[in-house]
């Protein structure tokens, strides 16, 4: 390929990636739309054109787990699909406010479009998103007796630990001065709860309706931590490679600085030197035909030559990187925005997890936590991960900053860590405070 075709193939990349931006509200709009006639099939083929529930047609656990896993899907779709819409349109408004695009125009202002939307809304009214979309982030409300002797059956289950933490999580209602303490004894009361818990035919639709809850939220929260690891990975990958990639090597060309800072060009000299070294070393030792002085400048020549290419290389990819970081940020940033239900049901995971590990474990991951990030050794570490962050974008290692980091970053991040301890930890799982200070000692 000539270089004088690449201005003409960036510029028809560009023409069609804003060609392809101004399809996406119809497509997004395209997309919402099937979701939504799927829906009504649905509802007509197997509810007999009501509301997709258990009290709408008769059917078993596993038939109507399968058709909540569908609208479920197909709703998540729509909901994602009108945000797409509606953030496009924003966005070429902004970009442009006095945009003359037929296709623009007849997108927002088409009948068609209307219509569209309406269905949308007439189909999504009737399913209330929190109970259909992520029905284990409402638990039901506690209206039954039964329910209730289950919750406090399954307190009573748990160790003779009143101060672990793991009994707060489950009661919700506090309990009264009269609650805590009766006429017979609390253990007595538990064993007798328990016992009607057992013998009740309804408690074993509650535990398996308490697992599939428990199962949802693991595999949602699985989901969204490998979207919020590969999205960001997979959009540096392909920004770099294809996107920013040819741009920056179009505009660098062959006649750019080699070297982006000091730094780099202090290497590459340290490296041409021990070349230099070496070769002399070998010509001065090895019974080999020793080379003449010409031979050696050629050599040295062609090592000069490879050291450049190297660092241009490098230099041209610490620019790539920081506009493939830039869009991997967006790309982050844009999938929080779009997934706030996610992250209710990931944080409801992670609290589940942390609060219901025992102290030890609690006090074994705090003082992991402390001595990796603001303990004695810590300072090595920030050192080489900020010297990282230079070199991966190109920047000189101003070490003033770097010591001046090391000496505030770390110190306020244990104060953070010390007033969460004293302020939440503390409350939550005292016993777990007094474990993490006698292992600390």
């Amino acid at each position: 390929m000539k270089d004088s075709d690449m201005p003409h193939r960036i510029y028809g990349f560009l023409v069609s990636a804003y060609e392809w931006y101004l399809n996406t509200p119809q497509r997004s709009l395209d997309e919402a739309y099937k979701a939504a006639v799927k829906i009504r099939e649905l509802e007509g083929q197997y509810f007999n054109n009501q509301k997709v529930t258990a009290e709408s047609a008769n059917y078993g656990n596993s038939v109507m787990d399968f058709f909540e896993d569908d609208l479920r899907k197909q709703l998540k779709n729509i909901q994602m699909r009108l945000t797409e819409f509606r953030a496009s349109i924003a966005f070429i408004n902004f970009i442009n406010p006095q945009t003359n695009d037929a296709r623009f125009k007849k997108i927002i202002n088409s009948s068609e479009v209307l219509a569209k939307l309406g269905f949308i809304d007439e189909v999504t009214a009737k399913y209330n998103d929190e109970d259909v979309i992520y029905p284990e982030e409402t638990p039901p409300p506690i209206n039954d007796t039964k329910l209730a002797q289950i919750e406090s059956a399954a307190v009573s289950s748990l160790p003779p630990n009143p101060t672990s933490g793991n009994a707060s999580n489950l009661v919700k209602k506090p309990r009264s001065k009269t609650d805590a303490t009766g006429i017979l004894p609390r253990s007595i009361l538990s064993t007798i709860n328990r016992l009607q818990v057992e013998l009740d035919p309804k408690s074993e639709q509650e535990v398996v309706k308490s697992f599939r809850t428990s199962q949802r939220r693991t595999s949602t929260s699985i989901r969204f931590i490998l979207l919020l690891i590969i999205v960001p990975v997979l959009t540096h990958q392909l920004a770099k490679a294809f996107v920013v990639g040819p741009i920056v090597d179009r505009v660098r060309g062959e006649n750019t600085g080699i070297f982006l800072n000091y730094e780099m060009e202090e290497e590459a000299l340290g490296e041409l030197q021990k070349f230099e070294e070496r070769l002399k070393f070998d010509n001065l030792l090895l019974n080999t035909q020793k080379l003449s002085i010409g031979e050696l400048e050629i050599k040295l020549k062609e090592k000069a030559q490879e050291i450049a290419e190297e660092y241009r290389s490098e230099s041209a990819s610490a620019v790539k990187n920081l506009f493939a970081d830039m869009l991997s940020v967006i790309a982050f940033a844009w999938l929080l925005l779009i997934s706030k239900r996610e992250i209710a049901v990931l944080k409801e995971f992670f609290d589940n997890i942390v609060y219901g590990l025992s102290d030890s474990a609690k006090a074994f991951i705090i003082i992991l936590f402390t001595d990796v990030f603001v303990g004695f050794h810590s300072p090595h570490g920030w050192e080489v991960i900020l010297e990282g962050i230079s070199r991966h974008l190109g920047l000189p290692g101003n070490h003033d900053f770097i010591f001046l980091f090391i000496a505030t970053f770390p110190v306020i991040l244990d104060t953070i860590f010390k007033y969460w301890i004293f302020r939440y930890l503390n409350r939550i799982s005292p016993s777990a405070v007094a474990t993490y200070r006698n292992m600390n000692e």
